[in-house]
């Protein structure tokens, strides 16, 4: 399906791979991500989730794979991971040997994974935390999920809100001035950077040119709905799992983070649960 993008499109779309594949290395000895996989999830994921146990879970756009081993540690019978970076899927699979969890990655762009993953069918789709803003066509994406889920199957999101990713890769201090679209339609924001944005060294040279497509909530909604998944929640928080600006505190609860009191309460976080009739 990625072929069926427009040629500019399709080169942006393969530039984002050649991007993540350099950052991969970087993320994986990042003290970025050195927490354990359950560090990701905001408390309320697990309630929405419910139990695991028998259930088939694919992790779309799943990166180091981190968060997926988590859905094996909390029971899943079968757990896939998906990315389009080879260098992605190679050390989640390091990852899962090394702690012993049987899940199946495979490597493809989502628009793709209907066929990469054949016969396979879902009880969850879960995506998000950075994921979304990679892809160019909602509505494309929204037929993919409905294909990979079974009947009765769950949809779970849990993304960076518009309203953050508005306010710019490296927000000013101290004001949370809007520095790009919320709206989706003006195509992708060239966010070009010679560092990924963890700790660690430059990308290589080759690979720092890197694009997002803005998703405001209405387009994702709309999108899930066209393709015949019902909305069972929407949830918006004002914690995301890392100090995003200096000014913010941690939850003791949560060990999330959320801006201070004397800021405006802002959605930074939002988390979508759909089923397949």
């Amino acid at each position: 399906m990625v072929s069926e993008f427009d040629q500019t499109t399709t080169a942006r779309m393969r530039a984002n791979e050649r991007n993540w594949d350099a950052r991969t290395p970087i993320h994986a000895t990042s003290k970025f991500y050195d927490a354990p996989a359950e560090w990701w999830f905001a408390p309320f994921e697990w309630d929405d989730l419910g139990s695991l146990a028998g259930r088939d879970v694919v992790h779309l756009q799943c990166h180091l794979g981190t968060e997926t081993i988590a859905f094996m540690r909390r029971g899943a019978r079968t757990v896939v991971g998906l990315d389009f970076s080879g260098q992605a899927i190679d050390h989640a699979r390091h990852l899962a040997d090394q702690q012993k969890v049987d899940i199946d990655y495979v490597r493809s762009d989502v628009y793709d994974s209907v066929a990469a993953l054949g016969e396979a069918r879902f009880d969850i789709v879960y995506t998000g935390k950075g994921a979304l803003c990679y892809l160019p066509d909602l509505n494309r994406w929204a037929s993919v999920i409905a294909d990979l889920l079974r009947p009765g199957g769950l949809l779970y999101i849990v993304e960076f809100h518009p309203v953050l990713t508005s306010l710019g890769p490296k927000p000013q201090e101290p004001e949370l001035l809007l520095c790009h679209d919320y709206l989706e339609g003006r195509g992708p924001l060239d966010h070009s950077s010679a560092y990924t944005y963890t700790d660690g060294p430059a990308l290589p040279t080759d690979a720092t040119e890197g694009y997002e497509w803005a998703h405001g909530l209405g387009e994702v909604v709309t999108a899930l709905i066209k393709a015949g998944l019902t909305i069972t929640r929407l949830r918006e928080t004002d914690q995301v799992p890392w100090p995003r600006w200096e000014r913010m505190l941690r939850d003791d609860a949560s060990g999330w983070w959320y801006l201070p009191p004397t800021d405006p309460k802002i959605p930074l976080l939002y988390a979508l649960s759909a089923t397949k009739s």
